[in-house]
Order: structure tokens, then C-alpha cells, then sequence
């Protein structure tokens, strides 16, 4: 048992972070002090509190601390602990954008990745690239034509080479196949491109791009169109974009009763290159204190800091911000007010578009509230709890014929996404071709998770949405039953069309068609979780597919995948052969071909 009027006592005068915590362990606050003893005991005494910290006190069932030497490290660790908790009653930074770098890394045989952090750890950096899908694209292009290396393995010893290798898309530096030194030949055209020396990838490109068009192959000459389109965006970004060239940031802010908005203005090499606007919860409406939490979320861990950050209002403990941000930081930035001059005058442009925008968010907040209030109204109506679900899951199964099940749960918070709960869940003991077997499996995992208070799983709903009617209700309830949990559970039902139409609560069908907002609520919620969980299955599914089209097949070792990857080039051409045609493979005899043909007649090959 925690009585917090003893632990009060406990406290030291030591400079630290205090984390307060409910009833069911949810951390609800994070803060940092000079000193915890008189800090903490703050929050419990007599004295006037706002209304914000009233409702915090009022849930403080328990708290933590941890001591630190010195203020500085008392900001940084709160602001990690922040970002790790999201608590309820600090203020959050929601809309946290990091652009990618592409990295290349520092051990042998050298890889080409996307990362939004950046280490001191000998890589070298490239961007930041607002596009993150170009990246994307292009670093597969790379990958694949200059068979770059995958794999995280250290290489370190010698391993058996992956089926890459037997594709044709790698040379197995981990098995040895390839040395050091006609690997990095490979990385001389990508990293020239990384460093300006556009031609000779742009060429290789246009190259491939006509030879698809001559051989009337339009899709794949289409897809060399884009990667063109791709590598102008990474070429254009990174012309202007240097991580270690003069950079500014220019911040302003702009508030309301109930929103907090930073406007951000990056300057780079002398050129204004973009904006960006980000939204702080939970505003406590002091400039100064709002400057403070924005850099200590944004600046403490951004992937691409400027070599300066010009801000409108003095943010408090501002020398321990600059000294937490220059300990923290790949680069060492500069905070500055400025009273006066250019600089003054650029930063009062920046604070009129932060109005302009903060006047089109409250617009779309509005709507988007008056909406969400409304459907989560109708289903507190439909349970009659008389209060609207605060937090609602839902739950969706994906599979093929039984293959590769998975489960997937979705959370909704005051009617939004809460993307940052979902979770994902393979099928273990079930019978993956029996849903509601499949359903039962994951709801008693997720449920069980609960009452233990596991962390990511440690808060319950106010209400599931279950896809499907009295059958997937009944079978949630019983779950729940068994665990002893009491939680309204409600059925989407879908009629001909697969329009979600009904709601199926204690025994009762509801139409909501004629409902605007309840309908638009619960499709965006039946739609989500189907979505989230066939993404999942077909990125198992995927590799399952990779994995399987060869390996296993009785009688085909790595000698014969190699020598049927290099002759056929692709497990679509090999499907297509002749029993005849795959026995003049070297090593190949008639049985082998046959149990070749037989397994990849089971699988559509794209």
C-alpha cells in the first residue's frame, strides 16, 4: 500500500524528476525539480491550485522519483520520459515531425538506410529529406541494383548466404562471396549522388526507362518514370538541405483559450525552405513556459538540429535548455531572442502565420470535435452509461485459408485515432482457420495483459467494438466473463453491400444509417482495424511467401536454388518451365523437378 503522506516525508532535497501515477499505474505527470522534497510536497498542500492541477492532485494515487546530479540532467530525463509516457496532464507536442537521412553506415561491408535519429557513431549523413517516400523508393532502386547489403548481421564470421543471394539481389558479403573492395565499388555511384554527382545514377535510371519503353514493358518504364521524379526531389532537397551548413529556425507562437501553436520557419544556406506548425496539449497559456516544453520535446531529440534557433519569447530556465541542448545535440544549437533588427522582423512574419494557422486548426478541431462528441454521445445512449466512451477498441483477424493468421487492435481516444496503442498479435495455439477461435486467442492475450498491468496494455477501455454481430459479441463477452472484466462490448454489422448498417447491443439490432455521425464514426473504426490487420498479414505473409517458394522443397539444397536462380532469373520463370527444361539445369534429376513444379503450382506468383 502507497500513503503518500508518508512517502512525502521520504522525499530528498536533491535536484531530480518526480513521475505521478493513478490508481491502475498509469503515469499521469512528469516533472523535474531543484529540489523534490519541497517540489512534490507542493502539489499536496493547502495553498490555491488552477483547475489543471486540482483535476492532476485529485488522481495521484502514487508517485516515483529519480535524482540526479544537476539540473541539466534533470530536464533532458524528463523530457525522455515525456515522450516515452505521453502523460495525461503534461503538456504534449503532438504533431512531432522528423524527416529521414539516408545513412550510410560505419562497419565492413556498409549498408544504405533511412533514419530519423542521428548518432555520433561514424556514419555518414545525408538529407534531411522532407520526402519520405522518395527515399524509400530510391533506396530500394539502390539496393537492388547494385545488390547493396540488407542483412543487420555483424559480419563478423561466415554465415550461410540468405535467399537474396539466391534471387539474384545480393553477392553475400556475409558468406564471404564478395571482398571488401569490389563491395565498395558497388556504393560509388549512390554515394556520388548523395554528395551532388548526380549523372551517372539519373542515366542508369533514363537507361532502364527507355529499354522497358523499346521492349513495350510500360508498367515497369513507368516505375523508372517516378524513381526519376524521386531522385529530383532527393537531389533538389539536398541542395538545400546541408545537416552541417549554416541552418536557422525561426519560432513563434500563437494561442488561444485552449490551443498552443508553434510556427516553425527553417532557413537553410540563406534560403527559406519550408514551415511547419506544430500543436501543444494541454496548454497552460504561459508563453514562456510553452516556449520551454516545445524545445525541450522537439529540439532534445530532433534527428536534424539547426546551428541556431531563433525564438520570439524568452522560454524559462533558459540556461539549462542551452545547456541540456548543447550536451544532447549532434550539433550545438544556438537559442536566441532577438529584440531588434532582421531577425526581429522575421520572426513577427512567422508569429502572423502562426495566427493564420491556428485560426484553420481551431476551424477543423471544431468540426472534427462537434462530430466525434456527437457519435461517441450516441453510443454512451446505446450503453447507457450516460457518459460517452472515452477510449474504444476494436479487434479484426486476418488470414488466407488459415496461413499466416494474425490479429490486430485498434484504440480510438475522444473519438481519434490513438495510433500509438494499436498492437498486433500472431497466432499461436488457435485454430487459424476458425476466426472466433482466432478472435477468443488475442482478446484473452490483450485482456490478460490488462489485469496484469503490462506496460503498453495497462489501460482499459470504456468500450469494444467487435466486427461482426451476436456471434463475435457473444464470443468477446465470454472472454471477458472468463477474466472477469466487465466492459460493454457492441457489434458492427454490415448488410449486402459490406456497409456497416447496424449496431448489435444486449440482443438488440440498431440501424445507424440515419445517424450521420455515429455512422461516419464507427465505418472510420471498422475500416481502421481492417485495414491495420491486413497490413500486418501481408507483411508476414510476404516473407512467409519469400521463404517458402524454395526453401523446403525436398531435394533443393542451396546448390540447386543458386543454379535454378541463375538460369531461369525469377520464381515466376521457373514455375512456367517444363519439368524437361528444369532437368538440364546442372545438378537437377527428373524427381527434383518434379517436387519443384509440384510446390510452386501451389502459390500465385506476382
Amino acid at each position: 500500500m502507497f500513503y503518500i503522506e508518508e512517502e512525502l516525508k521520504k522525499l530528498p532535497a536533491k535536484p531530480g524528476v518526480y513521475i505521478m501515477k493513478d490508481e491502475n499505474e498509469n503515469v499521469i505527470y512528469v516533472g523535474k525539480a531543484k529540489n523534490l522534497k519541497n517540489r512534490v510536497r507542493s502539489y499536496f498542500n493547502n495553498s490555491t491550485k488552477s483547475a489543471k492541477v486540482e483535476a492532476l492532485v485529485k488522481n495521484i494515487k502514487s508517485f516515483e522519483y529519480i535524482i540526479v546530479d544537476n539540473e541539466v540532467e534533470s530536464l533532458v530525463l524528463e523530457s525522455n520520459l515525456i515522450k516515452s509516457y505521453a502523460p495525461k496532464y503534461n503538456v504534449l507536442l503532438r504533431d512531432d515531425k522528423q524527416y529521414p537521412y539516408i545513412k550510410l553506415t560505419n562497419e565492413p561491408f556498409p549498408r544504405l538506410i533511412k533514419t530519423r535519429i542521428l548518432k555520433k557513431d561514424g556514419g555518414d549523413y545525408f538529407g534531411p529529406f522532407p520526402n519520405a517516400a522518395a527515399v524509400n523508393n530510391v533506396l530500394n532502386f539502390w539496393e537492388d541494383e547494385y545488390k547493396l547489403r540488407r542483412t543487420k548481421r555483424y559480419i563478423n564470421k561466415i554465415y550461410k548466404p540468405c535467399l537474396n543471394y539466391y534471387i539474384n539481389r545480393c553477392d553475400a558479403p556475409c558468406a564471404g562471396y564478395i571482398s571488401e573492395e569490389k563491395y565498395d565499388k558497388k556504393l560509388v555511384e549512390p554515394l556520388d549522388f548523395l554528395r551532388g554527382k548526380k549523372e551517372a545514377v539519373i542515366k542508369r535510371v533514363e537507361d532502364k526507362m527507355y529499354g522497358y519503353s523499346e521492349t513495350m514493358e510500360y508498367e515497369k518504364a513507368g516505375k523508372m518514370k517516378i524513381l526519376l521524379d524521386d531522385l529530383a526531389t532527393l537531389v533538389e532537397d539536398q541542395k538545400i538541405t546541408k545537416p552541417l551548413g549554416s541552418s536557422i529556425d525561426y519560432v513563434a507562437y500563437a494561442k488561444s483559450e485552449d490551443i498552443f501553436l508553434m510556427e516553425v520557419f527553417f532557413k537553410r544556406d540563406g534560403k527559406m525552405i519550408g514551415r511547419d506548425h506544430f500543436v501543444l496539449a494541454n496548454s497552460v497559456q504561459d508563453e514562456h513556459e510553452m516556449m520551454e516544453e516545445f524545445i525541450k520535446q522537439y529540439y532534445l531529440g530532433i534527428a536534424n538540429p539547426p546551428s541556431q534557433a531563433v525564438l520570439e519569447a524568452e522560454p524559462t530556465n533558459f540556461e539549462s535548455l542551452k545547456a541540456a541542448i548543447k550536451k544532447a545535440g549532434v550539433l550545438n544549437t544556438e537559442l536566441t531572442i532577438p529584440k531588434r533588427g532582421e531577425k526581429r522582423d522575421i520572426i513577427m512574419m512567422v508569429k502572423k502565420n502562426a495566427m493564420e494557422d491556428l485560426a484553420k486548426h481551431r476551424a477543423r478541431i471544431l468540426q472534427k470535435t462537434e462530430t466525434n462528441v456527437i457519435a461517441l454521445t450516441n453510443l454512451a445512449e446505446i450503453v447507457g452509461t450516460g457518459e460517452y466512451p472515452e477510449r474504444i477498441e476494436s479487434f479484426d483477424i486476418s488470414h488466407i485459408q488459415g496461413t499466416d493468421a494474425v490479429g490486430a487492435m485498434v484504440v480510438f481516444r475522444d473519438g481519434n485515432h490513438n495510433r500509438n496503442d494499436y498492437r498486433r498479435f500472431r497466432i499461436k495455439s488457435a485454430d487459424t482457420r476458425n476466426d472466433l477461435d482466432c478472435m477468443r486467442e488475442i482478446m484473452t492475450r490483450r485482456y490478460k495483459k490488462l489485469i496484469n498491468g503490462d506496460v503498453g496494455f495497462s489501460e482499459a477501455p470504456d468500450l469494444i467494438l467487435m466486427d461482426g454481430g451476436k456471434t463475435q459479441v457473444d464470443a468477446a463477452k465470454k472472454v471477458l466473463d472468463e477474466l472477469g472484466l466487465e466492459i460493454p462490448v457492441i457489434g458492427m454489422v454490415k448488410d449486402n453491400t459490406h456497409t456497416t448498417s447496424k449496431l448489435f447491443y444486449e440482443g438488440e439490432d440498431i440501424e445507424i444509417k440515419s445517424q450521420r455521425e455515429l455512422f461516419t464514426f464507427v465505418s472510420a473504426v471498422q475500416n481502421e482495424v481492417h485495414r491495420f490487420a491486413i497490413s500486418y498479414h501481408k507483411s508476414l505473409h510476404g516473407k512467409t511467401m519469400i521463404k517458402s517458394q524454395l526453401d523446403g522443397i525436398k531435394g533443393i539444397g542451396p546448390k540447386r536454388k543458386k543454379a535454378l536462380m541463375e538460369h531461369f532469373g525469377s520464381i515466376e520463370k521457373i514455375k512456367n518451365s517444363t519439368v524437361e527444361e528444369l532437368c538440364e539445369i546442372p545438378g537437377m534429376n527428373k524427381k527434383a523437378a518434379e517436387m519443384v513444379k509440384e510446390e510452386l503450382t501451389k502459390y500465385k506468383i506476382n
